[in-house]
């Protein structure tokens, strides 16, 4: 594989949506475990509640092997994930819990502004361009609907993606620190990161 047959489109396919959960699973499924123990009622809630037009997505050929879920002042990639939702998957003790700390990780996108969702790629087609060319397609489409900036935040202990961010012309517009959720957390800072568009 070579970033040069890999595809970009705009939205999720319908018939790609468990995959979508999945690889959004295999990305964030140590954070998501903190609110919900069970992988298969993590990948439910994502395949049920994911909104698929809210994403850019990487295919070779049918196959789905990344996406960049994105959020607007109206919806986002995972606006679909509610308190009912959860509930049903993990039921009423276990999905209050789940509820709050999931609201923890809840941001609203600002006027004029493109809120990354999370971007996931397959760990086979890692360091092959597939982040990039999501990316260069999210950029494209940020410009397409007069958006004037792309916001993402990432988390103190992941800075390959923090490296991969600023090399792709992002840069850190401010840092909040949360020692205190740690603990339940995992990491204890987020770092806004802006790209701004002409």
């Amino acid at each position: 594989m070579n970033a040069s047959t890999v595809r970009t489109d705009i939205g999720i396919a319908g018939h790609d949506r468990q995959r979508a959960a999945e690889l959004y699973e295999e990305a964030f499924g140590a954070k998501l475990g903190i609110a919900i123990r069970q992988k298969e009622h993590r990948v439910a809630l994502l395949r049920d509640g994911f909104q698929l037009s809210h994403a850019i997505t990487a295919s070779e050929g049918e196959y789905l092997v990344g996406l960049a879920g994105f959020c607007t002042q109206k919806n986002s990639l995972t606006s679909g994930i509610t308190y009912r939702s959860i509930l049903k998957q993990v039921g009423f003790f276990k999905g209050q819990k789940a509820a709050i700390v999931l609201g923890l990780f809840e941001r609203k996108a600002l006027e004029n502004e493109l809120l990354m969702d999370g971007i996931a790629v397959s760990e086979s087609y890692r360091g092959q361009g597939v982040g990039t060319a999501l990316f260069d397609a999210l950029i494209a489409y940020a410009k397409d609907n007069n958006y004037q900036r792309i916001r993402l935040d990432v988390i103190d202990t992941n800075p390959d993606a923090r490296r991969l961010y600023e090399r792709l012309g992002f840069s850190a517009e401010r840092t909040n620190t949360f020692e205190v959720l740690r603990p339940l957390l995992g990491f204890g800072a987020t770092t806004t990161m802006v790209y701004a568009l002409d």
